[in-house]
């Protein structure tokens, strides 16, 4: 099985909720803006905060 989450249709809003996100950490494609963006967005209330931290050191994540 191959998951890409880069072709998935919720990536963003539905990571969260996603098993592949809470087995393997956030996809790598999630760029240190978009991680500034969601916390900002979090400070506003508007959004959780990211709380999962990645297994690998320096952010990298297994592989699907």
């Amino acid at each position: 099985m191959l998951i890409d989450c880069d072709d998935c249709a919720v990536r963003g809003p539905g990571c969260r909720e996603c098993v592949v996100s809470v087995l393997l950490g956030t996809p790598e494609s999630l760029l240190a803006d978009e991680r500034a963006a969601l916390e900002v967005l979090a400070e506003a209330g508007m959004a959780p905060r990211l709380r999962l931290v990645p297994i690998h050191p320096g952010g990298r994540s297994g592989a699907a």
